[in-house]
């Protein structure tokens, strides 16, 4: 067996390839990739869906072995010595086994068995941990009645029960309100500053790069680069704006900017839109060069972040690669109604699980054309009233008006004028494409040659086509968002419900996808969204930020910065502002 001494390299790569059947196809998971991680820090592992980062992390924890090449952990070869690599290396995969009948205590127990923690060790580290974590109150409860982020929480404990030299972390974050990813974060580095542990972790989540010591960028199993993030960041100074558009409103102004030429990135920030520019330029030239006739523009120089290297090494590599064809942008028809009309009406709502309230005393309302947000911490009551507002649960009080129907009296109504797009898609997996649509339109009711244009009109628009007969559990997640979204468009609703549409999705599907939401809100249809990338809710025309059932704040975006802004807090980003909120809250509930 090799040695595990102290070395400069926990982790080294050589030349490793590994490759799997997916239906007809052989898809390449990593392609002959290369890297070294060095001890004591955090390496993040960034690529988008389908870059090979989960295959990566199986590898290095024995779980798979390589085609070709050579995986080392912490001195060891990972293939042929996989159980002493084992013995020595915490993994948390994306799906964190938990036993959510059990209780956190009996959880802790049972990975304590598994890691050999002798009993006499054991009740120090539980109260570390459950210390750390804020899990302490929680012993007794069933894991399974644990918010999103507890259950991240108790994942991590468990993984660190018998303290690793080397933490993989796959996802840890993913789906994780953003408390409970800067706790995370925070527990994390912990453990990296009092055991000396080595941590190498995945995330979606483009600003946790920032926080990481080192980043390994991954697309398609390939390796585009290693470094700090502020080294990549440094690439693109001279190449980042905010940009106003006088006569031109910030979602037509994105979608211009995003087909226009010498342009890599246009995101939409408050009532700005971010660009990025192919070349540098400096403020007189993007406001001559990307103005439209009668629609001047204002330009700011802004610093560059991790995430516009992202995108423009991305574009870099579709283009060499002749893919970097931009996406066609669906064009829904119109809905007619009168400007400024109320179509979501919420009045005092309330919903009671026996003695519970997990809605209490909630109104707001959306009008028609709106992207409406509606946000907050694991645990807030979001997604028990996106339930009611789809017509899904019942309310136990209050008022409640979708599309102009009571949802007392006429939930059936509504839901025909309203389309869902859920969190995990609700594709029928061993359905192809086509066979899902026709189920979908089915079920909204569309039959003959209504359903066969809806479908035809589907697959044109979201440019499915080519894969009608491919089976959907093998799509890639960003072709499975759109096909769910396309699914939940099939009868032409004039309210659509996303409830964390993007949650997984790599940087540049969450783009398209974004595009194609603004498109529905210009034609006059309306948006209610639930989402935990805040950078998101910046999209949103307003939003409710909702924590314990109830309304901490409302306001546009913009609105809520600026009162952030007013507490104290130096230029608040959209998840500054909302957890000042969050924190807030939680101090007065504590007092």
């Amino acid at each position: 067996m090799a040695a595990t001494g102290v070395t400069d390299t926990v982790l080294r790569l050589a030349d490793v390839s590994k490759s799997f059947r997916v239906g007809n196809r052989t898809v390449k998971a990593l392609d002959r990739v290369s890297l070294r991680v060095r001890p004591g820090m955090v390496t993040g592992l960034i690529g988008p869906d389908g870059a090979g980062k989960t295959t990566l992390m199986r590898l290095l924890a024995g779980l798979l072995h390589p085609d070709s090449g050579r995986v080392e952990v912490l001195g060891l070869d990972a293939g042929r010595e996989h159980l002493a690599v084992q013995a020595i290396l915490g993994y948390m995969p994306q799906r964190f086994g938990l036993y959510e009948e059990l209780s956190v205590q009996e959880n802790l127990d049972l990975y304590a068995d598994l890691q050999g923690v002798p009993a006499a060790a054991r009740p120090a580290r539980y109260s570390e941990l459950m210390q750390m974590t804020g899990l302490a109150p929680f012993t007794g409860r069933l894991a399974g009645r644990l918010s999103g982020g507890m259950k991240q929480k108790l994942g991590l404990a468990c993984t660190l029960i018998k303290p690793p030299r080397l933490l993989v972390l796959d996802e840890p974050t993913v789906g994780v309100d953003p408390v409970s990813r800067r706790e995370l974060w925070q527990i994390v580095y912990g453990q990296v500053e009092s055991e000396g542990m080595s941590v190498l972790l995945s995330t979606a989540y483009l600003d946790e790069a920032e926080r990481c010591q080192e980043v390994v960028l991954m697309h398609e199993g390939v390796l585009l680069g290693q470094d700090r993030p502020q080294r990549f960041s440094d690439r693109l100074a001279g190449h980042c704006f905010l940009v106003h558009g006088e006569r031109e409103n910030r979602r037509r102004l994105q979608e211009r900017l995003s087909r226009s030429r010498g342009v890599i990135d246009a995101i939409i920030v408050g009532d700005r839109v971010r660009l990025v520019t192919e070349e540098a330029m400096d403020e007189a030239a993007v406001q001559e060069r990307f103005g439209a006739a009668g629609s001047p523009l204002s330009a700011t120089r802004v610093a560059p972040r991790f995430e516009d290297t992202f995108i423009y090494l991305l574009r870099q590599r579709l283009r060499q690669s002749g893919r970097d064809s931009a996406a066609r942008i669906i064009r829904p028809a119109r809905v007619s109604s009168a400007g400024g009309e109320e179509v979501i009406v919420v009045r005092d709502l309330e919903r009671r699980f026996g003695t519970f309230r997990a809605v209490k005393n909630l109104s707001f309302t959306v009008r028609r054309g709106e992207i409406f947000g509606l946000l907050g911490a694991n645990g807030a009551g979001k997604s028990t009233t996106f339930r009611m507002l789809c017509g899904l649960l019942p309310a136990s009080g209050g008022t409640l008006r979708v599309a102009g129907r009571d949802l007392h009296t006429a939930r059936s109504r509504a839901r025909a004028r309203i389309g869902y797009m859920a969190q995990k898609f609700s594709l029928y997996g061993g359905m192809t494409v086509l066979q899902n649509l026709r189920f979908f339109g089915s079920a909204y009711s569309l039959t003959g040659r209504r359903r066969k244009e809806r479908i035809r009109w589907v697959l044109e628009s979201f440019e499915l086509e080519p894969l009608r007969n491919v089976v959907s559990e093998t799509l890639p997640l960003g072709f499975k968002q759109r096909l769910a979204l396309a699914a939940a468009l099939m009868h032409e609703p004039e309210i659509l419900f996303l409830d964390e549409p993007t949650s997984g999705v790599d940087p540049l599907a969450r783009r398209e996808f974004w595009r194609h939401i603004n498109a529905l809100a210009e034609a006059g249809v309306t948006v209610l969204v639930t989402t935990h990338f805040m950078e998101e809710a910046e999209y949103c025309d307003r939003l409710v930020i909702m924590a314990q059932g109830e309304v901490l704040a409302s306001g546009e975006p913009e609105q809520l910065k600026r009162d952030a802004a007013g507490r104290g807090l130096a230029e608040p980003t959209m998840e500054d502002a909302f957890i000042a909120l969050i924190s807030s809250h939680e101090q007065r509930e504590a007092a």
